[in-house]
Parts: C-alpha cells; sequence; structure tokens
C-alpha cells in the first residue's frame, strides 16, 4: 500500500520512504499506526531468510550489494547519492546493528510505575537534589511495557518452560513447572517427573536481577529471614545520577511490587567522576586516570576523601591530581600532629611529669571543665565542639562535601596551625589542661574525618587516643561520633572571641614584619591597648606564644588597659585588630627603619579598602529583605554587630590616614 504521514521529511531525498515494520524502530511505529504486515527476511545470524530466491542465505551486506547490481541491470535504478545517516553499532564489537521483530518477554509496568512516581511524590521516598524529582517523574509519568529478556550467556535464566508443542509454563523453578504442566495436562501429581520441559535460553535483563538487589541478598522471598527483617527497607542508596531510571527507579517499582515496601527513604545522587578540566574520561582521549596508580603514588585516604569533599549532589567531580596531592599533605599532617601528640606526652613521662588520671580521659568536656581552661584551650575546645556539630549537621543534610571540609579547616587551620603550636609553650607544670585540650580535640578530629580517610586516622588513633587511654572502644570505626542527637557539647563563645582576637594580633604583627622585611630572628617590642580587662588578662598569659609566633620580645611588651581616647606612641606603626577591642604599636626602630610616610600610607589605604569592601558586603545583606526576613534572628544580629565593629575600625583607620597626612604637611 502507498500511505501518507507527518513522519517523512519531504527534503531529504525523494520525499518517498519504504515502511520496513520488521527492521526499524520508527518503521515498525507507522507499521502498527496503518496496520501493516511484519515481515522478517533476516536470520538471527544476519543471513536472508528462504523465500528469496537468488539472495536467500547471503550474508546481509553482500546481500545488499547484489541487490543493488540487480536493480542496475534491470534498469531500476535511477540514480546514487551520498547520504549521511545514522547506523546503530555495537559499543562492544562494532558492528552494525541490525534492527529485528522477535519474540521477547515483558514486564508490564504501569501500576508499578505509579506507585514509585507516588512515593517521591507523597514524600515517603526524598531525591538528593531534588531537581532530579523532575527527571523521575518524566520516566514513570511515560513508561512502556519493559522488555526484560536478553540474549546473554550470563544472567538469571527466564524462569519460563516450554514444552513440545510450544506451551509456557512460568514457574519458579523446573520442579513447579513440571506439576503446573501435569495440571495443565490433567494428569496427576505423581505423573508429572515424567514430563520433558526445556528452559527458555534467554536471561533477564541486568537491571531486572539488579532492581532485586535490596531484598533478593537479605533472603527474600522468606520474609522471616533475620537479615530482611533488620536490613529491610534501608535508609540512604548512594549511586550516580546517570542510572536514576534505569537502576533506581526498577528498585523501587520491584520493592514496592514484591515486598509491599519501599528499598529505601533517601536517593543520593552523586556526580560522574571526569579529569580536571571536566571532560569525560575515555580511552580515546587518553585522559582515563587509573585508581590504582593514584593509590600508589598518595594513598588510599587522599585519593577517596578528593573524591568525597569534592562532590556537590548531582554535580560531576573533576578529579584534579594537584588536589589529591594537597590532600596527600593534608594526611601528612594528621600524621605529623599525632607524632607531636605521642612525643610530647612521653617527653613529660620521661621528665618524670605526672599526667593526672582525668586529663587523659576520654569522657566528653563538660561545662564546668571548660570554665576552667586557659583561653586557648578553651578556644580549642570550643571549636572542635562547634565543627562535630557542623560535621554531623552537613551529614544529616547529605552536604558531605561540606562536612569534610569542616574537618579539614578544623586540623590544619587552627588546631594544627595555631594550637598546636601554642602548646609547645607550655611548661609540664603548667600542662594539665593542654594534655587535655591535645588528646581530647584530636580524638575528635580523628573520628569526625574517620569516614573519609578510614586508613591513617585509624592508625593514629590506636597509636595516640587508645595507647594513653582516652579510648572507649578497641576501634576508631565503632567509636561513638562526637555529636550524637540530643548531645550537647559546650561552647564557649566568648573565649572564641577573645582568642580570634589575639590571633589577628599575631597575624598583624606577622604582617607588619613581612611589609618591613625584619629579620625572622630579630625580636620586637610591642605596646598593646586593650578595651577590656578580660582580654588584657588572656594576652598576659598567653605571652609566651606571642614571643614563639610572632618574635616579640616579652620583656619589650607592655600590655595597658585603656577603653578610650588611645595616645598613638611616637615613631611607632600601628596595628589595629579586626574586632576593635585592642590596637598594637611597635617602634620604627625595631623594624629597622625611619618613619616612611609613604609606606604607612600604603599599609593603612590597603585595610581600609579590605574593611570597605566588607562593610559594603554586609551592608548589602542586611538591606536584602530576604536575608533580613529569612535567616534566624541571632545570624541577623550578629551581622548587624559584626558591621558596627567594622564601620567603628574603618573610623579609626580613617582617622590614622588623616593624622599621617597632617604630619606629613607639617614635615613639608
Amino acid at each position: 500500500p502507498i500511505i501518507a504521514d507527518e513522519y517523512v521529511d519531504p527534503q531529504f531525498g525523494t520525499g518517498a520512504l519504504k515502511i520496513t515494520p520488521g527492521h526499524d524502530p520508527n518503521d515498525y511505529t507507522i507499521g502498527k499506526k496503518y496496520n501493516l504486515p511484519v515481515i522478517n527476511i533476516m536470520n538471527p545470524d544476519g543471513s536472508i531468510v528462504q523465500g528469496y530466491g537468488q539472495f536467500s542465505g547471503l550474508d546481509r551486506f553482500e546481500c545488499r550489494k547484489q541487490l543493488w547490481t540487480e536493480l542496475e541491470n534491470l534498469g531500476l535504478a535511477y540514480k546514487t547519492e551520498e547520504k549521511s545517516q545514522r547506523l546503530p553499532i555495537s559499543q562492544r564489537g562494532g558492528e552494525v546493528v541490525e534492527p529485528m521483530v522477535s519474540t521477547q518477554w515483558f514486564v508490564k509496568t504501569e501500576e508499578m510505575a505509579n506507585k514509585a512516581a507516588d512515593a517521591v511524590r507523597q514524600k515517603n521516598i526524598r531525591i538528593v537534589p531534588n531537581r532530579f524529582e523532575k527527571e523521575w517523574f518524566y520516566w514513570l509519568d511515560n513508561i512502556e511495557h519493559w522488555c526484560v529478556s536478553r540474549q546473554l550467556w550470563w544472567g538469571h535464566r527466564i524462569p519460563a518452560w516450554y514444552d513440545a508443542d510450544g506451551n509456557i509454563f512460568v514457574a519458579r523453578n523446573e520442579a513447579q513447572a513440571k506439576i503446573k504442566a501435569a495440571q495443565f495436562y490433567g494428569k496427576t501429581k505423581n505423573d508429572h517427573d515424567a514430563i520433558v520441559l526445556r528452559q527458555d535460553d534467554d536471561v533477564l535483563d541486568t537491571w531486572f536481577s539488579s532492581g532485586l538487589w535490596p531484598f533478593a541478598t537479605l533472603g527474600w522471598p522468606d520474609d522471616d529471614q533475620p537479615d530482611f527483617r533488620h536490613y529491610y527497607p534501608a535508609n540512604c542508596l548512594e549511586t550516580g545520577y546517570d542510572i536514576l531510571f534505569f537502576w533506581v527507579a526498577r528498585m523501587v517499582m520491584l520493592g514496592i511490587e514484591l515486598t509491599g515496601k519501599i528499598p529505601f527513604d533517601t536517593i543520593y545522587m552523586h556526580g560522574l567522576v571526569r579529569d580536571e578540566k571536566g571532560k569525560k574520561m575515555s580511552k580515546t582521549t587518553g585522559n582515563v586516570i587509573d585508581p590504582l596508580d593514584v593509590v600508589n603514588n598518595y594513598g588510599a585516604d587522599a585519593l577517596r576523601y578528593s573524591l568525597v569533599t569534592g562532590v556537590t549532589p548531582g554535580q560531576d567531580v573533576p578529579l584534579s591530581m594537584d588536589r589529591v596531592e594537597q590532600n596527600r599533605n593534608f594526611a601528612n599532617k594528621l600524621w605529623n600532629v599525632g607524632r607531636f601528640i605521642n612525643f610530647r606526652i612521653d617527653q613529660a613521662k620521661e621528665a618524670g611529669f605526672e599526667i593526672k588520671q582525668n586529663t587523659l580521659a576520654h569522657e566528653m568536656i563538660t561545662a564546668q571543665e571548660l570554665a576552667m581552661m586557659p583561653l586557648p584551650e578553651r578556644w580549642i575546645i570550643s571549636k572542635a565542639h562547634a565543627m562535630a556539630h557542623a560535621v554531623a549537621t552537613s551529614l544529616e543534610d547529605y552536604s558531605i562535601g561540606d562536612a569534610g571540609r569542616r574537618v579539614y579547616e578544623f586540623l590544619w587551620d587552627e588546631f594544627a596551625d595555631w594550637y598546636v603550636e601554642l602548646a609547645k609553650t607550655r611548661e609540664f607544670e603548667n600542662a594539665q589542661f593542654s594534655f587535655r585540650a591535645l588528646i581530647y580535640a584530636f580524638d575528635i578530629a580523628l573520628k569526625t574525618i574517620h569516614p573519609f580517610m578510614p586508613h591513617v586516622t585509624e592508625f593514629l588513633w590506636q597509636r595516640t587516643c587508645k595507647r594513653h587511654g582516652i579510648a572507649d572502644t578497641n576501634a576508631l570505626m565503632i567509636s561513638s561520633f562526637p555529636a550524637l542527637e540530643n548531645s550537647i557539647l559546650p561552647i564557649d563563645h566568648d573565649a572564641i572571641i577573645d582568642f580570634d582576637a589575639w590571633r589577628d594580633l599575631v597575624r598583624g604583627l606577622r604582617n607588619l614584619r613581612a611589609e618591613y622585611d625584619v629579620n625572622s630572628k630579630s625580636k620586637i617590642a610591642v605596646k598593646i591597648f586593650v578595651s577590656t580587662p578580660t582580654l588584657a588578662d588572656s594576652i598576659k598569659e598567653e605571652a609566651q606564644g606571642l614571643a614563639l609566633l610572632a618574635k616579640v620580645d616579652i620583656d619589650r611588651l607592655d600590655i595597658i588597659l585603656q577603653e578610650n581616647n588611645i595616645v598613638t606612641p611616637e615613631d611607632s606603626a600601628r596595628v589595629l585588630v579586626a574586632d576593635g577591642r585592642l590596637e598594637a604599636f611597635v617602634p620604627y626602630s625595631d623594624l629597622k627603619t625611619v618613619k616612611d610616610l609613604s609606606k604607612e600610607f600604603e599599609r593603612l589605604e590597603r585595610q581600609l579598602g579590605k574593611l570597605e569592601k566588607e562593610i559594603t558586603s554586609i551592608d548589602s545583606r542586611l538591606s536584602n529583605p530576604g536575608f533580613v526576613d529569612k535567616a534566624p534572628a541571632h545570624v541577623v544580629n550578629e551581622a548587624k554587630t559584626t558591621l558596627a565593629e567594622k564601620r567603628e575600625q574603618r573610623d579609626t583607620i580613617t582617622a590614622s590616614i588623616a593624622s599621617l597626612k597632617e604630619e606629613q604637611a607639617a614635615c613639608s
């Protein structure tokens, strides 16, 4: 028949198209639309079936050549043109795939798909990130019957058996199939062993078999199996977004259909690992990274940490070797911190110093114990507690990368760079709190980063925490997480503010030394004006820390409590600390220079420029109704307080610049 259909593109070729419903998916659809017969001309081996004269038995490619030659011989070939077309190519073998209509097994999926879609719509299943819900509904709301038979060597055999007449008996096994056949033939139960059946040669689709995984591995269909009762349904499935429909949707469909329960309540979608430029890895482009090579060069922990912390739900992961190397260095930093703690404790014991029993205890530090500690110990314990809470919150929210980064920042930027350095200044006679804080904070850090870097953390925990008695289990991997539900880890917010001011003082003095190129071995005199008595006392107590970290001459360190009207010492460079509660002055003579007005202008202008940017950023947030109305009240109030402090600092620096200008004018 000749038919007209909008499927044909009149601009392509002659505008006329042959229809072969038996050998083209689109033609098959058109054939069904117009009730065309489905004719198969090809055997499974690619040869032409009998009934086509001289062409029968020929290979498909040879047949096409001879067919065209015959058309030319008969004068039926009008002309030849080169046209580009799409050909399905086998990914593994490279052969041209020939579509054929054949008998296959299908699963009716509409009802199962509706249940799986409703599970997400009714919030029984959560997809992270939720933008993938759109893809979920697209697939399930437009689903077709599922072809589950495959012509492969390996897999679950189709549970169907045939008799000599082609009758089909579907059963769990051959014995049950024979019983069904006996019933079909009207034979007695004892006669079924004599029945000869042949099982279908096809196997189930891989995704069908994989879809059974959440419950088939736990003893199903025996619902009374202990593993099934205990582990099904699960909580969270973590997988790549590229198989959301192929695997995840099938697990939900089959789980609800065969067990009556959803297989899990959360679906966490990670991205695909790509090269550092974001390109997909392939052997053709030569950008494939062998994980075994990375492990040999950088360690399994560095690779694992790089992958886990580099991920944002649903986003691809560009894997850079520079980043893996950086995380290998982080593992080395962990290792060195553990070595220092062991060395410090062993050194104290060898010196005959008795470490109190509760110093190396694994019990949580309470608010009462925290309040008794010096400022640096209160700060590091509070930061460790805050980090543990933040990590737990991030993990519960599936912000896994954020959780890993928080531990990294605590261990490297706060614990190793600041507290460990300060611990070196402690005399053994006054180090009880220091030992307690060192090993306690390290224990918390190891527990929080253990899921990301399991090997080095387990080893260090065994060598430090367990060795020195701060252990409630035999292994880190089975110990309790520091911040669990309903647990409250005390945080001294005032200590964090005061110690951050002390850190800013050290940074300011370091920057001043660098700007004036002061010899690293030279010590400087410092005069510090402090606005609060507690901060002044804390700075006095940590004078050794200033001496070590900022190369301050303790004998020429003056700490003056003065709330207002600070009189700037003559011939001194000024260091303004971020929160505005203290200022420091260093004599130009210690900076090995005479007063350079232009250099001072440059330094103060840089500080002023930085403050202006910070003020603009905070002011912009507070001017945004979305932030003011939606953010927690304490966050908004904190932003307002910070803005007021920044403006006050700006006024102070502006006044200093004006003073310099007056001095410059007087000199000229």
